[in-house]
């Protein structure tokens, strides 16, 4: 199946510890790129978890977040620090002391009250009050986590896979209209050359007047210019690469390299449609060989969107 590598999935899983959410999205980019933000105890889990999205993913720009909320035994304990807070109630103390004696007509500072301090104030003090985690099982950790994110996976990558089904459909469409104006293209060289032929007799006549007209000459000329306005090999190889990438969306390719083998193949389409256009001999043939690029533009802008 073709894979977009725009994609969005998210997951969440509660254990008797820990609640984990998920999300992850991702945007075009032409190598692979994990950006993954977690809680700190997470991050000697990064490797496997990258080990983990790799499995699936292979190129585009990729958002992680996860998070946690902690619940039951997992919250841990919290701790008060009696000793710092003593001292912080004693120097609090004398600088109350000290503020007094410099300013002792300022009423307003000689109420006790004023400096009267509270639990809740005390408690506002760094490390006063610390959260004591429990021992991390990492172990542990990496069960629920990779439950979850495998959950989180799936999602991104049926949201790719949806997408990727669009883009196909997309695509498929606009190389039937490629192929369609390589075709208008091989029928048009004839009738070109035709005409070319009759303008060259009538003009050879004007000249010749009632002179004999060499045959051998014209045909040379002819000849000349058919070799000149020919787009054989450029058709040939266009059908070849229009069947190529069709049946990359046909047989649903997927997997790393089928990105850069579209951009290949887009590349190679397009040197060939300005050489067509190059050597365009009418009108609807120069019209046609505009066309082609223009569709072909709009094949490549769509392909970096595939994995």
């Amino acid at each position: 199946m073709i894979r977009s590598m725009t994609g969005f999935g998210a997951a969440e899983m509660t254990t008797e510890e820990r609640r984990i959410s998920i999300e992850m999205r991702a945007v075009n980019n032409r190598y692979l790129d994990f950006n993954i933000r977690m809680p700190k105890r997470y991050i000697p889990l990064e490797g496997k978890i990258r080990e983990l999205l790799k499995k699936t993913i292979h190129r585009g720009k990729v958002d992680v977040y996860i998070s946690e909320e902690r619940c039951g035994a997992g919250k841990g304990a919290l701790m008060l620090d009696r000793e710092l807070a003593a001292q912080y109630i004693e120097k609090i103390g004398e600088l109350s002391r000290l503020v007094r004696e410099a300013y002792p007509y300022a009423e307003e500072l000689q109420n006790p009250a004023v400096t009267r301090l509270s639990g809740l104030d005390i408690a506002r003090f760094p490390e006063v009050l610390t959260l004591v985690e429990g021992e991390t099982n990492e172990d542990e950790l990496w069960d629920s986590l990779s439950a979850c994110l495998s959950e989180a996976v799936k999602k991104f990558d049926e949201s790719r896979l949806a997408e990727g089904e669009r883009l196909r459909e997309d695509l498929l469409g606009k190389l039937d209209l490629l192929a369609a104006d390589v075709e208008t293209v091989i029928a048009e060289e004839p009738r070109i050359l035709a005409d070319y032929q009759a303008r060259l007799l009538e003009k050879a006549k004007e000249v010749l007047g009632d002179r004999p007209l060499d045959d051998g000459q014209l045909a040379s000329a002819v000849v000349m210019y058919a070799d000149k306005i020919s787009t054989d090999e450029e058709t040939v190889r266009l059908r070849s690469h229009i069947v190529q990438m069709r049946e990359i969306f046909e047989k649903g390719e997927s997997g790393e390299g089928v990105g850069r083998k579209l951009d290949f193949l887009t590349q190679e389409m397009n040197r060939e449609a300005n050489t067509t256009l190059s050597k365009a001999g009418n009108l609807l043939t120069a019209n046609v060989g505009i066309e082609m690029k223009t569709t072909i533009e709009k094949i490549r802008e769509q392909i970096q969107n595939i994995e």
